[in-house]
């Protein structure tokens, strides 16, 4: 135990942090340790699974004010209520388990009265996995076949963790109840005392043929395979949940979520800004001087947008409806096509010829912002 990381440590939070930070948190070190971004890695994967391990204490109230209370003594069973030789502590007051009882048993609450029901049902670790999508994909939604790992019933035992022809037995020390009662002298006189049943580890049940496959846990970790209904709209860095397709729950409690990241690969034309779609759209000098019709790409295909006589570098035109699905409904986003001049290179002797003709032949109303500015100018220096 000596060797564990204290779980705030691990999802770095502070101990203050409230539920939605160590969940933020949780998201953030999972999506970075998932064995699915790391194939081999075996540091990845054991991180992954001290993230884990750490969200399950810290997300669950009960287990998070034990842990504060008395660190990883009061969330692992195997360490600290099992008294004895390799307890880790065994002062004047025994081991832990009946530390919290006497703290009871003097102030009314703490550990020992409010230690729950171990066979009481209890839900499902939440799990992550990440995908990758492309920019169409996530603008109009897709089904993906996502791996992720989760914790299962064991196949082979059917989850009660004893060897297949046998079966859990009531346990003989405390007679099913997790608990054992035990009288502790004290400056204050006997006190009546409960703690964790050594012999079941509170469950009130023991197997005496453990199964092979789960050892006797009766559940397993798996890989699974999910199709999951991406919706249209969703974007990078969002996270999607996916109810009920976390790990198996305890003792009949519901399994937890799947949450699963969502990265979407750049669009080599389009970009992406909220629901809107923006892109550049070449023209040339003579479609710029005397309008055109563009041909150009939209999420729906290609369409026809006409420019105007006169069109200015970096003048925007907008699509109404061609972004975006919006992802909680209300319609789509605009496409936004900004013009970008192409000014011609490696011109012949002739055609330089003809453009210096073709600028002498216009007005000066021809070039009302270059007037404009040179006439500011000098104004701007005479005194």
């Amino acid at each position: 135990m000596a060797d564990k990381r204290d779980y705030y440590e691990v999802l770095e939070v502070d101990r203050g942090a409230d539920e939605a930070t160590i969940k933020k948190a949780y998201r953030q070190a999972a999506k970075k340790y998932h064995p699915d971004l790391h194939p081999g890695d075996k540091e990845a994967e054991q991180k992954f699974k001290e993230v884990n391990e750490a969200y399950e204490v810290l997300s669950d109230p009960e287990k998070k004010a034990r842990y504060d209370q008395f660190g990883h003594a009061g969330v692992d069973p195997n360490f600290g209520a099992g008294g004895g030789p390799g307890g880790a502590y065994s002062g004047g007051f025994g081991d832990f388990g009946d530390l919290g009882d006497i703290f009871s048993s003097f102030f009314g609450g703490g550990f020992g009265a409010q230690r729950h029901n171990p066979n009481a049902p209890r839900r499902g670790a939440d799990t992550s996995a990440s995908i990758t999508l492309s920019f169409e994909e996530a603008a109009k939604g897709c089904t993906k076949t996502v791996r992720h790992t989760v914790i299962d019933a064991c196949e082979q035992c059917g989850g009660s963790g004893a060897a297949p022809g046998s079966a859990p037995k009531t346990c003989p020390s405390c007679h099913g109840t997790g608990q054992i009662r035990m009288n502790q002298r004290t400056p204050f006189g006997t006190i009546q005392t409960q703690r964790v049943c050594d012999a079941c580890r509170g469950s009130g049940k023991v197997i005496d043929k453990p199964c092979g496959k789960c050892a006797g846990k009766g559940r397993v970790r798996v890989t699974k395979e999910e199709e999951v209904r991406i919706p249209a709209g969703i974007d990078d860095g969002q996270t999607l949940n996916v109810r009920g397709r976390g790990d198996a729950g305890v003792n009949g409690g519901s399994r937890g979520d799947l949450h699963i990241n969502i990265n979407v690969r750049p669009h080599p034309i389009f970009e992406r800004r909220g629901y809107d779609v923006f892109c550049d759209m070449p023209i040339t000098y003579l479609q710029a001087a005397l309008g055109d019709t563009l041909v150009v790409p939209t999420l729906d295909g290609k369409v026809k947008l006409t420019v105007h006589e006169g069109t200015q570098p970096g003048d925007e035109f907008k699509l109404r409806g061609k972004g975006i699905q919006r992802i909680n409904g209300g319609g789509r986003g605009d496409q936004y096509v900004r013009v970008v001049l192409e000014v011609p290179k490696s011109l012949t002797e002739k055609q330089k010829s003809l453009l210096r003709e073709f600028e002498s032949s216009l007005q000066d109303q021809n070039y009302k912002k270059r007037k404009g500015f040179f006439e500011k100018l000098k104004g701007a220096f005479e005194d």
